[in-house]
């Protein structure tokens, strides 16, 4: 299916650019992670959570049985960025609103879209994987 393997494409696509960004230290959100886990070095935390975020996109765009616990983590990692929310209202929420975000909380909030494309490819199942019976005609009543 097409459109299955945009969907890993494009989600592979946006962790290496992500990723690079943070191994590089060009990453505009470093600051932020920081704050986020003020207890982690940034020094190596951010380099190192790029390398994983590159490492979640080969195997995302590289298919195989692999791929559902490649998305089982990168669910784990994309939850870890709501701690945004949790250590920093303050840059998250407009006037403390929770319904008032700031860009770096729509940064954040997006990422649940993102969780969600990833159940879609961690849960597709090829058409030839479903038994058969499946694809019978409808059941007629007794």
């Amino acid at each position: 299916m097409n459109s299955l393997r945009m969907l890993r494409f494009s989600l592979g696509t946006v962790f290496i650019w992500f990723g690079a960004l943070k191994v590089m230290g060009v990453t505009p959100v470093a600051a932020m992670v920081a704050r986020t886990v003020p207890f982690l070095d940034p020094t190596w935390f951010v380099p190192a959570l790029g390398a994983i975020e590159m490492a979640l996109a080969a195997g995302l765009i590289l298919d195989g049985p692999h791929v559902r616990w490649v998305v089982v983590t990168m669910i784990a990692h994309l939850c870890g960025t709501f701690l945004v929310f949790v250590t920093q209202p303050e840059i998250a929420f407009r006037d403390g609103n929770p319904f008032l975000l700031t860009t770096e909380g729509e940064f954040v909030f997006k990422n649940i879209v993102l969780m969600t494309a990833g159940l879609v490819v961690a849960t597709h199942r090829p058409r030839d994987a479903v038994p058969r019976s499946d694809f019978a005609s409808p059941r007629s009543t007794p």
